[in-house]
């Protein structure tokens, strides 16, 4: 038989939010006492306005609801299926919107609260954690978010050596590689130059002539650009990282012997010449499904960002994973700081879950949160802890996290690969150049086979060939999904 609770010390929850809220969750589901603290309204915040758990503090959308072709709505149906308090409570107070789920935030907010208040395992404790959780709490999930207070702040600094949690990150954009033309691409680095594990090709390249280089500079200069809010006025730059538009402004010049420069480079579909200006692309995780644009940070619109960068050479059809964007983060180095079971090496009684690890979106925290509490619920009972497969949405993210993500030492290692740059030392805080927030995305999973003929025999083609693709990989994910869960069925594995 399984232990009774009041024999098994509680799990503490640091944080009220999706992540932390569906962490509790789990735990007390699976026979585990958990002390949820949240320490508003004892201490606010710059977004919050109620004191009410799960507080949607922007979006009251949780983005598309279909999982069969959307990798955000993959998300939600796996979540559904292990037991997600975030997602019932969702579907219970949604709002008409089309394909997307979207909430009445008040009710939903108030829902979570309810549920949480009347599960007898769970006790929510208003109060702030001081600095780091006290050592006499042996297993602690820190689920922050965004607005981790000053003080905790400073303790994970400590712990894990980092030199900075919250910043502006002006993020680049990462490319799907089926969607980039390869017929006008072509891989190559800098003067053949193979580098620490590579092969002298480990970049691609889209050329451009003078006419679309200036072009190019034309648009970057008159697209809409976002703007601070007053909270994250005082918060600085990450170093190295300065948006595409603003090296644009100080020259038209200035991107060709920046990021763009041609250097070392020869088209061979142009007898070897070297182009007026060149975009690179460097592989961003392990599976090779996804590339990365190499020094375009960048603070332009989303509109903007996909008409501006499909007039570059190669990435006219480019569908994009992510967008860049302009954010005042708060996320650790997780590739680097975390091991696979979402705990702090330097402190492995301590997870971390939701946004602070590096996801980003309401779904993708809520999602580490109720991956860490069935961690945390598995070894309380004496269990052993088994991550989602990857072939899964929860378990694309959490490897994406954890190590999928290919560490880069440098913002812009192109200037460091043709040696006009010396290297800096390889420090933690310096890799944490390369990793970014990450939604969901059907990039993160590893390809699925899919048919290539329809039903009546017609090959299937363009975009038809993409949903089928994506529906391979769900299929695929909700069958390995329920093999994990009756893996890792804890109640049934604890007696």
């Amino acid at each position: 038989m399984s232990n009774p609770p009041d024999t098994i010390a509680p799990v503490h929850v640091v944080g009220g939010g999706l992540a932390g809220s569906e962490a509790a969750w789990q735990l007390a589901r699976a026979g585990v006492p958990v002390v949820l603290h949240e320490m508003r309204p004892i201490r606010g915040t710059d977004a919050h306005k109620t004191d009410g758990l799960a507080e949607l503090v922007c979006s009251n959308s949780f983005r598309s609801d279909e999982w069969s072709t959307n990798a955000v709505g993959l998300l939600h149906e796996e979540m559904r299926r292990a037991g997600s308090l975030i997602m019932a409570a969702a579907d219970q107070h949604k709002l008409p919107a089309g394909g997307a789920l979207a909430v009445d935030r008040d009710q939903f907010s108030a829902e979570v609260t309810r549920r949480l208040e009347a599960q007898p395992l769970v006790t929510i404790a208003r109060e702030e954690v001081a600095g780091l959780p006290p050592a006499g709490w042996s297993s602690v999930i820190v689920a922050t978010g965004p607005l981790t207070s000053p003080s905790l702040t400073e303790a994970i600094l400590k712990l894990t050596g980092e030199d900075s949690l919250a910043f502006f990150d002006a993020i680049a954009p990462i490319v799907h590689y089926d969607s980039i033309d390869l017929d006008i691409a072509w891989k190559q680095s800098r003067y053949d130059k193979a580098g620490p594990g590579g092969t002298g090709a480990d970049y691609l390249n889209c050329p451009m002539t003078k006419d679309e280089y200036e072009a190019f500079i034309d648009a970057l200069n008159a697209g809409e650009k976002t703007e601070f809010k007053d909270w994250e006025s005082n918060t600085p730059y990450f170093d190295g990282c300065l948006p595409i538009e603003v090296m644009a402004e100080r020259g038209r010049e200035t991107l060709r012997f920046g990021p763009m420069k041609p250097v070392g480079l020869a088209d061979p579909r142009k007898e070897g010449m070297r182009p007026y200006a060149v975009v690179q692309l460097r592989q961003d995780n392990a599976l090779g499904t996804l590339w990365n644009m190499v020094g375009f940070q960048t603070k332009l619109k989303y509109a903007e960002q996909t008409r501006i960068f499909r007039m570059i050479p190669g990435l006219q059809d480019a569908q994009f994973a992510r967008l860049g964007g302009l954010h005042r983060n708060t996320f650790l180095n997780s590739p680097i700081v975390l091991d696979q079971l979402m705990r702090l090496k330097a402190d492995p009684r301590l997870r971390f879950a939701g946004q602070i690890t590096g996801v980003e979106g309401y779904v993708e925290s809520a999602a580490m949160g109720l991956v860490t509490g069935r961690l945390a619920a598995a070894e309380r009972l004496g269990c052993t802890p088994i991550v989602p497969p990857p072939t899964t949405a929860l378990g694309a993210l959490v490897n994406h996290i954890t190590g999928g993500h290919i560490v880069h030492e440098f913002a812009d290692d192109a200037d460091v690969a043709d040696g006009t740059t010396d290297a800096p030392a390889a420090s933690s805080s310096s890799k944490r150049r390369s990793f970014q927030p990450m939604n969901i995305n059907y990039g993160l999973l590893p390809p699925a086979d899919a048919p290539k003929f329809d039903a009546a025999g017609k090959r299937i083609k363009g975009k038809d060939k993409g949903f089928a693709k994506k529906r391979a990989a769900s299929e695929r994910a909700l069958h390995d999904l329920a093999t994990w869960l009756a893996a890792s069925d804890l109640k049934a594995a604890a007696e």
